[in-house]
């Protein structure tokens, strides 16, 4: 994207705005190592609290957060990779969901597809800002 990589860091990193091109997420928390971020994910009532702790902070290079949640476990990672005028964005997810091994692969078969097409349509919202 056409972007300097400090103004898509800081479109990244601001939690309150992230409802804006993450589908179906509220966001808040501080920043810097240690910081918390809770998000809300979900339609209307049905849905779950993700508590996070932000885990590296690099500005404008690289947030890790561990999501520390009743339903989501996991790493969440956010970097930006400066060439120049360009810019890249990348996000990545490393969850675990309190499954028992037999359901848990059942519900990432079933989730998956739903979940990849939900990060992909985020990540193009999020790059139509620049």
């Amino acid at each position: 994207m056409r972007a300097d990589a400090e103004q898509v860091w800081r479109a990244a990193t601001d939690w309150s705005r992230q409802g804006e091109w993450i589908w179906a997420t509220r966001v808040r928390g501080g920043q810097g190592v240690g910081a918390t971020v809770t998000g809300w994910t979900g339609l209307g009532p049905v849905g779950f609290t993700d508590t996070m702790v932000i885990t590296e902070w690099d500005p404008p290079r690289r947030c890790v957060v561990e999501h520390t949640g009743r339903v989501v476990r996991g790493a969440g990672i956010f970097e930006v990779r400066a060439d120049g005028a360009e810019c890249e964005f990348r996000w990545a997810e490393d969850l675990r969901l309190p499954l028992p091994a037999a359901l848990g692969g059942l519900v990432a078969r079933a989730v998956r597809p739903i979940a990849e097409w939900m990060l992909a349509s985020s990540l193009r919202r999020f790059a139509r800002q620049f």
